[in-house]
């Protein structure tokens, strides 16, 4: 029991690095990142060739993170005169392209038959029967850290730029904002996280192959996104926490329904699922923590009637 909550805990930890990557990138800026499957995969193999390689751990996180900073970044360049709508669909593109290339080029990735045997990092610290623990407790430092950065960068001039960035461009380039600067960068920062999620994943399961990267995986991060709140990053980590126990849940229903196969209860999983966030989107739109807005109000104060002035 204990080692399956702490296989629950640290798929979390790792739909809470990309929620919190979205939320940046769509939350924050605007820009909405339908290709986050793709990215994904850029981390999950940079990380894991690099690591087979010989390059440590944190050499090969590092280099993750900075592969998908620069692909985001080339995204966000490529997608400057687009609207939201077209954005979706180039980063959906994308993602697509980097699946397709992780399964033919089977010189660097392997394949279909993946990369096997992937090291992971601080192997040999602990006895192999504590070493998920040990994981786990990483993972859940590096999520702190990003939160506390992101919270950080989110009470920033930076922040308040992309935030109003996100309302209105062309008021933002009005009040002297480099509206162009201000998406790059908050793309390619959403990058980077997306691939130190990558990374984690290749370390944890030691096998990747491109099949481990669908298009479900993006419609996971985003109703995490939007069950803890667009905007709010505290709010994501409940909602990432919700979303993966509920899935993860679903999986018991083959103890209540022994006449269903394999198929029929995969169906009605993502049944039970899409129904909960459409009810979810009904009656909690703002999600679990919504976004904090500042409210300002103006005090009115009453003008002396016409007698009184006149007294």
């Amino acid at each position: 029991m204990i080692a399956y909550l702490i296989t629950i805990l640290t798929l979390v930890g790792i739909v809470a690095i990309l929620g919190l990557a979205l939320n940046l990138q769509w939350g924050l800026c605007g820009m909405v990142n339908f290709g986050m499957a793709g990215f994904f995969a850029l981390g999950a193999y940079t990380a894991a060739l690099l690591a087979l390689a010989g390059a440590g751990s944190l050499a090969a996180t590092l280099a993750a993170a900075v592969v998908c900073a620069a692909a985001c970044a080339v995204v966000a360049v490529i997608s400057l005169r687009l609207s939201e709508e077209y954005l979706a669909i180039l980063t959906l593109g994308f993602g697509e392209v980097i699946r397709l290339f992780v399964l033919n080029e089977e010189w660097l990735t392997h394949g279909s038959l993946g990369l096997p045997g992937i090291p992971r990092p601080l192997w040999g610290f602990v006895s192999e029967k504590s070493y998920e623990a040990l994981f786990l407790g990483l993972l859940i430092a590096v999520v702190l850290a990003l939160f506390v950065a992101l919270e950080i960068l989110l009470h920033s001039p930076f922040g308040r730029a992309i935030r109003a960035v996100r309302e209105d461009d062309i008021v933002a380039t009005t009040l002297g904002k480099n509206v162009v600067m201000l998406r790059v960068k908050a793309f390619g920062l959403g990058g980077a996280i997306i691939g130190v999620a990558g990374a984690f994943h290749a370390y944890y399961l030691t096998y990747i192959d491109p099949s481990q990267f669908s298009a479900t995986i993006t419609a996971y991060v985003f109703m995490a996104v939007i069950a803890g709140g667009r905007g709010s990053n505290r709010g994501l980590l409940l909602g990432a926490a919700t979303i993966m126990v509920f899935i993860e849940g679903t999986r018991f229903l083959k103890d209540l329904f022994n006449v269903l196969d394999a198929t029929q209860l995969a169906a009605i999983r993502l049944i039970l699922i899409g129904l909960g966030l459409i009810l979810f989107l009904i009656y909690r739109p703002q999600g679990f923590l919504p976004e904090y807005r500042l409210k300002t109000t103006s005090l009115v104060r009453e003008r002396p009637s016409v007698s009184q002035s006149a007294s």
